[in-house]
């Protein structure tokens, strides 16, 4: 295995240089922030260090090299190919990965193509397992809900699923927004809504919400964005209660991938009582890998219903899969890139 160290002044530009020289298959081992050389560093100067690997030369079919070789004859076969898979839990681990999803992805490689695995069936391998994280059904509920913090992109998402749905499929999905403290989301809304021709409404109370959700005429599902409040609050409070009550409505809660694990877990925390179904990740272009976070979404069992990765509406979104997880976190820079992995 060929591996090499880069230093710059971003995660972004290293990871484009890695992939220029090593391949769009080379794989992310790790990234930490570190003193800058010369003399910027006395100053307490730091910079972004990335740690890559491929096959050398790059190849869609050569080999790992196992980092462990010994004589054949020294050691049982047994012990030779508990050595490779070994490698394979180090390597992933080394991407981010807790052990333990590691050894599962080391173990859904056929023991007969381990010891000669590719970074593309590590990567094939690891789409399997991440299957379960990812939320199979992709029909509409009535109603979809979309709650989280301030700043996330709920409005932003919201305005992708229905130009996407409306551009792919001619399928009008109607907008309510349940945002009654800021105003310019609101508007943001109802210009996303007269652009795809959809039905808008407004509704800053939980009377104007449950009006608001009567079904419309030539619409499909209804989406709504919601106010990025404490669920504590009053207000937010009614309007959460009267979508508990109700047996047609799909919440998503939309979590920032830049944030680190422990906020994730303490927003899903803030959250709980909203009960959310699904998790829609926003900012994938700003994250520099979503390992950290699958431990979490593992122990919350919460399915990843989208993946976001950019401002623009509606091409920067996509529905997850195993397999587009799996290159998100072995540092893909783009759901472009990681839809083929």
């Amino acid at each position: 295995m060929y591996l090499r160290t880069y230093r710059g002044s971003s995660v972004r530009e290293l990871l484009a240089q890695a992939k220029s020289e090593l391949g769009r298959d080379a794989l992310v081992l790790s990234t930490r922030l570190v003193p800058a050389e010369g003399w910027r560093g006395w100053f307490g100067s730091r910079e972004v260090e990335l740690q890559a690997a491929a096959e050398r030369p790059v190849s869609e079919t050569r080999p790992l090299e196992s980092s462990s070789r010994q004589p054949a004859g020294r050691e049982t076969a047994g012990h030779r190919m508990a050595k490779v898979e070994s490698g394979i839990v180090a390597r992933l681990s080394a991407a981010g990965l807790d052990r333990e999803l590691a050894a599962q992805v080391a173990a859904a490689i056929p023991p007969a193509g381990r010891r000669g695995v590719t970074v593309t069936g590590i990567k094939k391998a690891l789409g399997e397992c991440l299957v379960p994280y990812a939320a199979a059904d992709t029909a509409y509920q009535p109603i979809e809900v979309f709650v989280g913090p301030p700043g996330v992109g709920k409005t932003t998402t919201i305005a992708k699923i229905a130009a996407r749905q409306r551009a792919t499929a001619g399928r009008r999905l109607a907008l309510v927004s349940a945002d009654g403290y800021r105003v310019g989301a609101v508007e943001q809304l109802r210009l996303y809504a007269d652009i795809v021709g959809a039905p808008f409404r407004v509704a800053r109370t939980a009377d104007e919400l449950s009006q608001a959700l009567a079904p419309s005429r030539g619409t499909a599902s209804i989406l709504v964005d919601t106010a990025g409040r404490s669920p504590r609050d009053e207000v937010a409070q009614e309007l959460f209660s009267l979508l508990r009550a109700r047996n047609d409505v799909r919440t998503h809660l939309v979590l920032s991938a830049a944030s680190s694990p422990r906020e994730i877990s303490r927003t899903i925390e803030e959250y709980r009582s909203v009960k959310p179904h699904r998790i829609a990740l926003t900012r994938i272009d700003q994250a520099e890998t979503l390992s950290p976070l699958l431990t979490v979404l593992r122990d919350e069992h919460l399915p990843v219903s989208y993946l976001g990765t950019g401002q623009r509406v509606p091409e920067d979104l996509d529905c997850a899969t195993g397999s587009i997880l799996a290159g998100l976190v072995l540092g893909e820079s783009s759901l472009l890139d990681a839809r083929s992995a």
